[in-house]
């Protein structure tokens, strides 16, 4: 049976089901009312079966697997210009980090017996949650901006889902999906609000662990706008640490787009050129941006702002290194640049950085 949920902030509960609120009425978001601790023994990293993806870790996640694609257990590879490892998250079916929510999320919805749902997005994430939903067999309506990239709305209408092309900020997107969604259109399936969304980017922290035989990096450096795969990793990492299946935190360091920084601006004060590249991230009122200063504080973390020069320079030489992503993911190696040249980082401190979407899913001139 699917989990009830409960909000973390007044304590009220509801129970699971097809017209289950998506965020309490206090205004806070809800969280699974369960447990996912670990109450045995770490496996030995050969005993995790890989087979399965990232529902090799369903004992954790309070949701069964219903729509998937095998996703998961993305490559974990050397990169040597960067001293750093580079976990592959565009390697996934829709070619970004998002199909780990899109998993989780879709297959909450299909336990619910739910029929339609609708969700915002710049464009992974509606192009994750729409192929999800087919796989799933449940309708699906996307709202996109009305600037977003062809690539990415072929891929949500070749589901069969609808995009509906918003005119204006990506904050009137998200408005005019809420609306609809209040006007019993369909359930939410917001990879901001949405706890099983989030349930399913802690496997990236899962996954990291055990490719490095539960040793953790000394950093994670991560793409960061609504904060569904930083939050993901501090979850996940989080887990891990209180089970004591790895003996620390890595610090949690987050790229966010020049313009659109709400967290960096906070630790750093304002930007004022706007990264208009980096189109995944352009979120000025992150949902959660409570628990994202939470995480940066607990793990000793930080948040900086990318400008769009620096993103473009850092494409390029990801391009030319063998690594094809989209202009997003530039932001987390052009942001290790920074956090080591400002000494925030050793030059040889051990680090991990997520590149989250394929460059396949990009319009290039």
């Amino acid at each position: 049976m699917p989990v009830d949920l409960a909000c973390p902030s007044c304590g009220r509960t509801y129970p699971a089901g097809a017209d289950e609120p998506w965020r309490c009425v206090c205004g806070s978001p809800l969280e699974f009312d369960a447990s996912t601790g670990l109450d045995r023994p770490r496996p030995d990293p050969t005993d995790v079966d890989a087979r399965r993806g990232l529902w090799a870790f369903e004992e954790l996640l309070s949701v069964s697997s219903t729509a998937s694609l095998g996703e998961g257990f993305t490559p974990l590879v050397d990169a040597p210009e960067w001293n750093a490892g580079f976990k592959l998250e565009y390697v996934f079916p829709t070619g970004s980090f998002k199909d780990r929510g899109a998993t989780t999320l879709l297959s909450r919805a299909a336990a619910l017996d739910v029929s339609r749902v609708l969700e915002d997005s710049s464009g992974n994430a509606g192009a994750a949650i729409a192929t999800y939903a087919a796989r799933a067999g449940i309708d699906a309506e996307i709202y996109v901006p009305a600037g977003a990239k062809a690539s990415k709305l072929a891929m949500i209408e070749r589901t069969g889902a609808r995009a509906v092309r918003v005119e204006g900020s990506r904050e009137a997107v998200t408005e005019a999906c809420v609306e609809a969604v209040e006007r019993g259109e369909g359930w939410y399936a917001s990879h901001a609000w949405s706890p099983a969304f989030f349930a399913g980017t802690q496997t990236v922290a899962f996954e990291i662990a055990a490719q490095r035989d539960w040793e953790v990096p000394d950093a994670v450096v991560i793409p960061l706008g609504h904060g569904t795969l930083f939050l993901g990793a501090y979850r996940g990492f989080r887990t891990l640490h209180e089970a004591g299946w790895i003996d620390s935190l890595p610090r949690l360091l987050g790229a966010q787009a020049s313009g659109f920084a709400p967290i960096a601006e906070s630790l750093h004060g304002p930007t004022v050129e706007e990264n208009e590249l980096a189109d995944g991230v352009r979120i000025r009122e992150p949902v959660r941006e409570g628990e994202i200063a939470e995480a940066i504080e607990e793990t000793d973390g930080d948040a900086i702002a990318v400008p769009a020069a620096d993103t473009e320079r850092e494409l390029d030489r990801l391009h030319r290194a063998g690594f094809f992503v989209e202009p997003t993911s530039a932001l987390a190696p052009a942001a290790l640049r920074e956090y080591r040249a400002s000494g925030i980082l050793d030059a040889d401190a051990d680090v991990v950085v997520p590149l989250t979407g394929s460059g396949l899913k990009a319009t290039w001139s």
